[in-house]
């Protein structure tokens, strides 16, 4: 696997769970694949992530550990549905950075935590993460079955708001030497004035935006059985390419339509309001996985900055109305009705 990833031109691989660091042969795998020239990576929970582990996964060649904090203590621990988990995540971030591990975060942001942001940043920074991604809920999993805890679209633009303000005061304090930057995952954007501030690097000089989904572009999933995806988030029914064990990588990445999606969409894939967007040709209605997950197919996506405002400014916004629970299939996902109401002022 890992040479076949070599000749497709791989330069990052990132273990991700279950836990890849309890594999008996994970050391292995990290020392591998970090002798063919890979960049490696590891993103966890943390819950077993002890001082051993964490020196044993740098002495094998892991670069860098990021850990899922999903807010304060007791949100994050909602969340996870196991009590310590916060404090077992922070715990696997000190130990990693002991290790000589560069390290990181990503959070999902939802109802319970959208307006703890700054409280979930503060010890993040304290302790000495380098990049912090952030990204909405998706309804997946146990979230699926859980819509209260959504955002509603109209949400968005708030939490958007906040992480701009702390990039900025993140990249104005001197008083740290610690290089820090706030990642704006897939799912969470598109082109409001905040849009450059959440996807450029701080200090690079460059302006970047959202460029649409790269599934299957530069980035593949590879699931524990073998199966193949064009991104590792995306639902694993409607999205599979192929299984190694049966075909090689190189032909599934060259020939899987499940793959290939990416590269040979337009706009006439786009319905609702992102097909008359101004923004269409380029977002093509942002992340798929979000999109389909939501929605049940790609191609409209309520959660947008864009959007809303643009929303707003006809006096309506959006929400959902879920339609039925998740099939209880590996990586399901629920669905949901998106209705228009008018925004009563002073809300």
């Amino acid at each position: 696997m890992g040479r076949a990833l070599k000749r497709l031109g791989c330069r990052e691989v990132v273990l991700i769970g279950g836990e890849a660091y309890l594999r008996d042969d994970i050391y292995a795998v990290v020392e591998a694949l970090a002798q063919m020239e890979m960049r490696v990576v590891m993103q966890t929970g943390g819950r077993g992530l002890n001082r051993e582990r964490a020196r044993a996964l740098r002495e094998s060649g892991l670069s860098s550990l990021g850990v899922s904090v999903d807010g304060t203590a007791l949100v994050h621990d909602k969340l996870r549905g196991n009590l310590g988990s916060y404090r077992a995540a922070m715990t696997a971030l000190a130990v990693a950075a002991e290790a000589g591990l560069i390290i990181a975060a990503n959070t999902q942001v939802n109802r319970l935590n959208h307006l703890l942001l700054w409280e979930t940043y503060r010890p993040l920074r304290e302790i000495g993460i380098q990049s912090w991604q952030v990204q909405l809920t998706v309804p997946m999993g146990r979230a699926a079955d859980r819509p209260e805890w959504l955002l509603e679209p109209w949400m968005v633009p708030e939490v958007i708001e906040t992480l701009a303000a702390i990039q900025l005061a993140a990249y104005r304090d001197a008083r740290s030497e610690v290089p820090f930057n706030l990642i704006a995952g897939n799912n969470l954007g598109y082109y409001g004035p905040h849009e450059a501030v959440l996807r450029s690097l701080p200090g690079s000089g460059q302006v970047e935006h959202w460029g649409g989904c790269k599934a299957g572009i530069n980035v593949i999933g590879i699931e524990s059985d073998g199966t193949i995806k064009g991104c590792p988030s995306l639902p694993t029914a409607p999205y599979t390419g192929g299984n190694v064990r049966d075909v090689g990588l190189d032909d599934i990445w060259a020939h899987a339509e499940a793959l290939r999606f990416t590269r040979e969409r337009d706009v006439d894939e786009l319905w609702g309001f992102c097909r008359s967007c101004y923004y269409a040709e380029e977002c093509k209605a942002g992340c798929s996985w979000m999109t389909h997950c939501a929605m049940g197919r790609r191609g409209n996506n309520p959660f947008c900055y864009h959007r809303v405002k643009e929303l707003e400014k006809r006096g309506i916004r959006e929400k959902l109305i879920p339609l039925g629970r998740a099939p209880d299939l590996p990586y399901d996902f629920a669905r949901f009705e998106l209705v228009e109401e008018p925004i009563e002022r002073g809300l």
